[in-house]
């Protein structure tokens, strides 16, 4: 996917880094030394599923149309019936509006952070940010409190993520893969696949070098938990590099072509076929960014030309892989940007930042499809009642859908004891 820099002059890739993952080079061996699942809990999805539209996505011509408001506002797009009644969406979502009862749809979703790295950090937390605390993102909360199998990254992002182990250390930080796949080609992932022309077999050679190396030192460090830390996520990597299953489900071409035929060749579209494969071999959560969507200028022939042909592709293909696999009630999957835009349009034909009103996407884990929670004004100003939709809210109910209670206690480093959620409640009426 293409690198953004948004119009504050951010790169999206210099608030994308985590920690030490981004920069320097960690292969699967050193990330797995700082990675490891959490706690097994009963109910719920087993993964998850995120996709960050950064730049933040216009809610006034994707998913919340305002077609009776003055044009300087209802813009140059018209909605379309879907198969949910009474859902009206773009016209520029076909595939979308024809699975419309897999998915809700949250409107006047609502917050007062405008740029985008605050934004971006409230949505992919659902906590408000604060400069004393750091906190994890959903990725880092699944991984901690969901075991993934041992031969399996437990968060993969594709190719990269906002999201930060934040507090929890980066013990619970993504895996990269720093790179999107190719449509008919096996997808080389750093650290899982074995490049250089290594084979399994002289893995194997050296590793028993490196053992016979480890017995002979051994009573050197047989007090130091930090060796002993080493040695098991060597060990784990080398059970990922090794397994069939891990190398498999990086493999797009071991895709049926029942299942690819939902995707076209676009790196968007592929990394969502490559989120449905990791996540039915166990993948606990996986990440996903699709930029592009900080249209100050050109907002319209952009959004058509381009956003919302390759949005209306992956997540319409994924959402119908994932039910065709028979994983759409086990994986939670939430769509959201970090603000939606200005419903006047400006001089430049574009729309401005505005999080005063947006949308967030929500499916699976028992979520209730065909609907639609909340609404924004009839000029898309603000919540059309209330306070609408907190990020919080929207934290709430996807950990809900994953059996996480979004009230439980973690502690800092310092011992200082933080709700995964500070605020925030379910939304009513969502799960079925």
């Amino acid at each position: 996917m293409a690198r953004y820099d948004y119009c504050d002059g951010i790169a999206r890739r210099d608030f994308l880094k985590v920690g030490l993952l981004s920069g320097v080079g960690l292969g699967l061996s050193g990330y797995l030394r700082l990675a490891e699942a959490g706690l097994i809990r009963e109910g719920g999805a087993t993964a998850a599923i995120h996709i960050h539209l950064g730049g933040g996505p216009s809610h006034l011509d994707t998913f919340d149309l305002k077609p009776d408001a003055p044009s300087e506002y209802r813009g140059e797009f018209n909605p379309i019936a879907t198969n949910a009644d009474g859902v009206m969406i773009s016209e520029h979502l076909p595939k979308l509006a024809k699975c419309a009862d897999k998915w809700a749809l949250l409107r006047g979703v609502s917050h007062n952070l405008a740029a985008h790295e605050f934004g971006t950090k409230y949505m992919n937390t659902g906590n408000r940010p604060i400069p004393s605390l750091d906190f994890p993102g959903y990725g880092a909360v699944v991984t901690k409190e969901l075991k993934a199998p041992k031969d399996l990254p437990p968060f993969v992002a594709i190719p990269n993520t906002p999201q930060t182990a934040g507090y929890l250390g980066v013990e619970y930080a993504p895996f990269s893969t720093t790179s999107t796949p190719t449509a008919g080609k096996a997808f080389e992932v750093r650290g899982v696949r074995l490049g250089q022309g290594l084979t399994i077999e002289e893995v194997e050679k050296r590793k028993k070098l490196l053992d016979g190396l480890d017995q002979t030192f051994r009573g050197f460090e047989k007090d130091n938990d930090l060796v002993n830390g080493l040695d098991r996520f060597t060990q784990r990597a080398y059970d990922i590099i090794s397994s069939p299953r891990s190398r498999e489900a990086f493999d797009l071409t071991k895709e049926s072509p029942s299942i690819t035929g939902l995707f076209n060749k676009g790196a968007f579209s592929q990394s969502c076929l490559l989120a449905t494969r990791l996540v039915d071999a166990g993948v606990r959560f996986v990440s996903m960014t699709h930029g592009g969507w900080d249209t100050h200028q050109d907002n319209f022939s952009r959004l058509k030309t381009k956003q919302l042909p390759e949005l209306d592709d992956a997540v319409a293909g994924l959402l119908m892989a994932l039910s065709e696999k028979g994983l759409l009630e086990k994986t939670a999957v939430m769509v959201s940007g970090e603000f939606g835009r200005t419903p006047k349009i400006n001089a430049r034909g574009g729309r401005d930042h505005y999080p005063r009103a947006m949308w967030v996407l929500l499916a699976g884990g028992g979520i209730k499809g065909g609907q639609v929670i909340g609404a924004s004004d009839e000029k898309g100003t603000g919540p059309a009642s209330g306070e609408g939709i907190a990020p919080d809210d929207v934290a709430a109910s996807f950990y809900h859908a994953l059996g996480i209670n979004h009230t439980k206690e973690y502690k800092t480093s310092t011992g200082r004891p933080v709700m995964i959620v500070r605020n925030g409640k379910v939304v009513p009426g969502l799960f079925a």
